[in-house]
Parts: structure tokens; sequence; C-alpha cells
């Protein structure tokens, strides 16, 4: 049985990384379950372009709407390998971190939390307020991870593509689901 993986899509920039993760996971083979609020198809188009929503959607294998909170990634019995937030809004990330449900995004994240499973948030901020660093605390504390999307300089990216794509493998690599696919500091 091919493994699932939830993908979530808040409204901050950097759309990239959430097209990057969904290309990555599908050459994975592995099964993508997407959810995008609102913001996000609009931050979607305005940093990619009109069909940029349609090739995530496509890459997806199941699309939800960010309101049904009686999606099938909305319970616990429902057997995914984690889940990624990329990028992860401010507002998300308090969400999560305070267990408020009241999103499908929020509550899938919080049923990864619930179960145990891995939560990869790629929050997405600078600077960082007082109140930003409390809330990522508060994931960390139950299990997510918080993975800032920052360059890894050291690889020498000739290219924004090159970066966001050695994001979004660290975040997929963060799942565990099979060999490493960023690439690594060679020392």
């Amino acid at each position: 049985m091919k493994q699932r993986v939830v993908l979530g899509v808040s409204g901050a920039s950097g759309a990239a990384l959430a097209l990057d993760c969904a290309c990555l996971l599908a050459r994975m083979g592995v099964a993508i379950d997407l959810v995008t609020t609102r913001m996000a198809r609009q931050t979607c188009e305005l940093e990619l372009g009109p069909a940029a929503t349609q090739k995530l959607y496509q890459l997806a294998d199941m699309v939800h709407d960010g309101g049904d909170l009686g999606a099938r990634i909305a319970s616990g019995s429902y057997p995914a390998a984690g889940m990624i937030v990329a990028p992860c809004s401010m507002r998300s990330l308090a969400a999560i971190g305070a267990g408020l449900d009241d999103t499908l995004l929020t509550r899938a994240a919080g049923v990864q939390l619930k179960e145990r499973r891995s939560l990869v948030l790629l929050a997405r901020e600078a600077p960082l307020t007082l109140a930003h660093l409390r809330n990522m605390t508060h994931v960390s504390e139950m299990g997510g991870v918080i993975l800032p999307p920052v360059p890894a300089f050291y690889l020498k990216p000739d290219s924004v593509q090159a970066i966001t794509a050695q994001i979004a493998a660290r975040a997929v690599d963060l799942l565990r689901l099979g060999p490493p696919q960023a690439d690594a500091w060679a020392g």
C-alpha cells in the first residue's frame, strides 16, 4: 500500500515550497492529501502564476476543502505517515500551537500531533515576535518540527528554485519515508 502524506498549504509567502514538496512526494510515489487555505491559493497564483495552483492540485491524489472538518484527514484513524505545512503562516502556527482546530489544515495538523506522527511546519515569517517564538515552542513541545525555510548556503545554490527544492527535500526527509532526498553537507 502506498504511503500517504498530508500536505497543508497556508497563505504565507513561499508557495514554491509547497509545489516542490508536492513534486518530490509524487516522484517518490507517495500519495498526497492536499489541503489549502483560500489565501494559499491567492499567494500561489501571485508568486508562481495562474497555472501553479492547478499544477499543485494535479500532483495530489486527493484535494480536500479547507472548510470540510469532516474530511478523512481530520481523523486519527486515517493512516497518514505525517504532514508538512509548506509554507506555514503564523496564523496557522498559532492555531496549531493552541489546539484550535478551526480549519481542516489546523485540524489535520492537530491529528498528527495527537497520534504522535511527524508534523513539519515550514514557518514563514521574519523577524519573529515573542508570540511567534512562543507558538513555535508550544508546537515543538507537542512533538512538531519547526523548519524555517532557511537556505543551505554551504551548498552554493545558483537559483531560488535550487533553494526551495533543497528546503522541500529537508522537509520530506524529516518524515522518514525512505532514503534521504536532500543534498547533504560533505564536510
